[in-house]
């Protein structure tokens, strides 16, 4: 694809006005070794998608892009960019936890790009279910979180299955002390975003607790600020669950998510956050990373992060692109306060405010998807004719393989619920609110 292609589609299915600085450079390298260093949030998928698709060549019944990232969060993130750039190239994504009998399925016609996690492609160049040689591009995203996670070996046994890339692309929010030993980076250009402090948009305050439990000083923030997404940062599984049990029987509009929940109750949260229905997430440093979250205005370290790259993260989910974002740090009498924490001044909650955080909607799961061939459009209509809803009051939706996810108002659910014999596109399906 050309360049003024991809630019067009971007503008199209992407909603983009234009490319940022970070993006032109990328999409005007002409480096076959390509490292691109950049903070979260500043537009590196959409970066190596554009270089990846102008470097491959028409559907040829081979796959020609291998996309490696580290987390299943992240292939589904980038597969939806990819998949809407790509026009006519098949897209796969392919993950732990996901539907093998679906993967193989998909992979009766052999897709142009396939993103996937280390260890689910690993296994499927093992069954021979999929075969790779010497793909045009390689792109590893989050580089630095691979190893991080483990999966330098994965990694390198899936490079040696495949062969030798024509182009490689790395990306990391980080710079990167090790380069990977199963590729030959020899000589390979750097680009690191230099136009974008993220430290400049952060506004970040302290907060005091008078007492060591914080939960009454965290629930008083809450109450003080305006409506908006807010992510809540703890350092371990049992305090995500205490706080974010206190926060719903205070009836404030709160999720869950660390990496004891099973995958589709953590899906679900995010799905719940992004769509507005509980605006509020209490997260361990699970979700400091490889997350599509949009639009959060607030970052609060219930607990102190344990290190300064855990700090540079869990902000980095706030002030994404060219946006600002708040960042409170609470502490009680006598923590110790490592010295990568700073902040510009200290602030007082007062418990109210006149746009109080809440949540007027609530998220109807459907149990067909993607694989039962039903569609956002057919959703909408759905809704609109057997349950009398206005298109403009129907929220986000998010179609997964065999379930979808819809975002409508909190008093349309008799609406919703009188409408449960009906058939969605010939199907008889169950939809009920999350809980």
């Amino acid at each position: 694809m050309t360049r003024q292609q991809l630019t067009d589609t971007a503008r199209q299915r992407l909603g983009i006005a234009g490319l940022n600085d970070l993006q032109q450079r990328v999409w005007s390298s002409a480096a076959r070794r390509l490292c691109v260093l950049s903070p979260t949030g500043s537009g590196k998928t959409l970066a190596f998608a554009g270089l990846m698709l102008q470097r491959i060549g028409r559907p040829d019944g081979r796959v020609q892009a291998l996309v490696l990232a580290p987390s299943r969060e992240l292939v589904l993130q980038i597969y939806e960019v990819v998949r809407r750039l790509a026009g006519t190239y098949k897209v796969a994504a392919f993950y732990g936890k996901h539907s093998m009998t679906d993967e193989i399925n998909t992979l009766r016609a052999v897709p142009d790009i396939i993103v996937a996690t280390p260890g689910r492609l690993l296994d499927h160049l093992q069954r021979r279910t999929v075969a790779i040689h010497n793909p045009a591009v390689l792109v590893i995203d989050e580089y630095d979180k691979a190893l991080e996670m483990g999966f330098h070996d994965e990694m390198s046994r899936i490079c040696r299955r495949t062969g030798t890339p024509g182009s490689v692309i790395l990306t990391s929010a980080t710079a990167l002390d090790i380069m990977p030993d199963f590729i030959d980076m020899h000589g390979a250009e750097t680009i690191a975003n230099t136009t974008v402090n993220v430290a400049d948009r952060l506004h970040i305050a302290h907060v005091e607790s008078p007492a060591r439990d914080k939960l009454d000083t965290l629930v008083g923030l809450l109450r003080s600020l305006p409506q908006g997404r807010v992510i809540i940062f703890v350092n371990h599984r049992e305090s995500a669950e205490r706080v974010a049990a206190r926060l719903v029987a205070e009836r404030l509009p709160a999720g869950l998510y660390h990496g004891g929940l099973e995958q589709e109750d953590r899906d679900r949260a995010i799905i719940r956050l992004n769509n507005g229905s509980t605006p509020v997430l209490v997260a361990t440093d699970l979700g400091s990373r490889g997350l599509d979250i949009s639009d959060v205005q607030t970052v609060i370290h219930y607990h102190l992060p344990p290190s300064a790259a855990a700090w540079t993260h869990r902000n980095g989910r706030t002030a994404r692109v060219d946006a600002d974002g708040n960042v409170y740090v609470i502490t009680c009498e006598g923590e110790n306060v490592p010295d990568y924490v700073s902040w510009q001044h200290d602030y007082v909650p007062t418990g109210h405010n006149d746009s109080p955080l809440h949540s007027d909607t609530v998220t109807l799961y459907i149990n067909a998807g993607k694989r039962e061939k039903i569609s956002r459009g057919d959703i909408v209509g759905f809704l609109v004719k057997q349950a009398g809803l206005a298109p403009d009051s129907i929220g986000k939706i998010d179609v997964r393989d065999h379930s979808a996810y819809v975002a409508v108002p909190r008093s349309a659910l008799p609406s919703v619920a009188a409408a449960k014999d009906a058939r969605l596109k010939g199907i008889r399906v169950r939809i009920s609110p999350l809980k």
